[in-house]
């Protein structure tokens, strides 16, 4: 997926203060910061709690919808305590999963400029 590649290109070498460890086997969907790791994934399907890419309200007390710098993402939070972000309104879907403890702001900021500059406004498909 052309977008997922200019992605990869465009992704800090550091996130939250941690360096870039990418998960195996290397492919550019995938990259990871840091032990435990900060896992993203690009060309991942809709998450089936989004709706049109808009978030029902009520819909789920742990899915919850937000902003960070210009990047619109859903919440998840896992069952291990983790935190799983997927980003709506965007022409192909990335998943961000920041693990127990680890600050997810830090994160989705740093991640913010690449999302912005490779994957472009729109609904994917």
């Amino acid at each position: 997926m052309r977008l997922c590649r200019n992605l990869d290109e465009a992704l800090p070498s550091k996130v939250d203060g941690q360096d870039r460890r990418d998960p195996e086997p290397e492919s550019a969907l995938t990259a990871g910061w840091g032990n435990p790791p900060i896992i993203l994934r690009c060309g991942v399907p809709r998450p089936p709690k989004m709706i049109d890419p808009k978030i029902a309200e009520g819909h789920d007390p742990d899915a919850v919808a937000g902003g960070v710098n210009g990047v619109d993402w859903l919440m998840e939070k896992q069952d291990d305590g983790a935190y799983r972000y997927t980003t709506a309104s965007r022409e192909a879907y990335v998943e961000v999963t920041v693990p127990k403890g680890r600050d997810s702001s830090g994160a989705l900021i740093d991640l913010a400029p690449a999302v912005k500059k490779a994957i472009p406004e729109g609904i994917a498909d």
